[in-house]
């Protein structure tokens, strides 16, 4: 199956026409497309199946639950595919049977350990004052991400720990929070706030034939080794800011081939 993964649009600020990508028989939106939702009309009528995975700007100054309800239900009415903690099946056209896990996963902010923790929630104070969301009248502060990123993290854990038993041939995993220090931005390395870009999910990369991710703005494309099986590729197709020259070299209509 070829598919074509977009992220990091930010089409609240972003000057960007996204097309469909030649070839490809399924489009990812792995989150941060539109804080204000408004985007996503642009992919109505889309000529592939849509998945579409939440990045943490989906929820700007909302409560999370009523957003990813809300989020759902526009997806619906738009014909696409929304995961939160769920698998889909698809059949691509030579009949490889693709099992799709999609999660947002949430930052749990042990990147660096159990010891760094604090610091790595103190810097994400920052990223939550400014994301200014809600969950049932609280703050959605470091504290309340880190307890859903957990649950995001299990059940992930679980799904990968499932036997094929003939109902698929690959696995593809998406989510917006990047599963690795290696998906970090360069700009920025080992930081306190890069914990609030990445996990460290490389025990679970293995258990996946394609893991993709948003939330850094740069682009990725790396193997992670498996014993006896090919190598897990892990891909990160974000555009970013015009501004900060993120968008330079970026190629929207790229093809992902598992």
């Amino acid at each position: 199956m070829k598919l074509q993964l977009l992220s990091d649009l930010h089409l609240e600020t972003e000057s960007f026409d996204p097309q469909p990508a030649p070839g490809a028989e399924l489009l990812v939106l792995a989150g941060d497309i539109d804080s204000t939702w408004a985007g996503y009309e642009r992919f109505a009528g889309w000529p592939v199946p849509v998945l579409v995975v939440a990045g943490n700007h989906e929820y700007d100054g909302r409560d999370v639950d009523a957003a990813a309800a809300g989020l759902r239900a526009l997806c619906t009415r738009l014909g696409h595919t929304f995961l939160e903690r769920e698998a889909t099946v698809l059949t691509a056209a030579d009949g490889l049977r693709l099992r799709v896990l999609g999660s947002t996963r949430w930052s749990d902010f042990d990147l660096y350990g159990a010891a760094q923790r604090p610091r790595a929630e103190r810097a994400a104070g920052y990223f939550m004052r400014l994301m200014g969301s809600t969950r049932a009248g609280r703050p959605f502060d470091a504290a309340a991400v880190r307890e859903e990123a957990l649950a995001c993290r299990a059940w992930l854990e679980a799904e990968l720990s499932r036997s094929p038993q003939g109902r698929w041939d690959k696995t593809v995993v998406i989510t917006h929070f990047a599963p690795s220090l290696a998906s970090a931005d360069p700009r920025y390395g080992r930081q306190p706030g890069t914990a609030s870009f990445c996990n460290a999910d490389d025990d679970l990369i293995p258990r996946a034939d394609l893991w993709l991710h948003g939330h850094v703005h740069c682009r990725h494309d790396y193997r992670v080794e498996r014993a006896g099986r090919a190598p897990t590729r892990v891909v990160c197709q974000a555009l970013g800011l015009a501004k900060k020259g993120e968008q330079a070299g970026y190629d929207p209509g790229r093809l992902i081939e598992i």
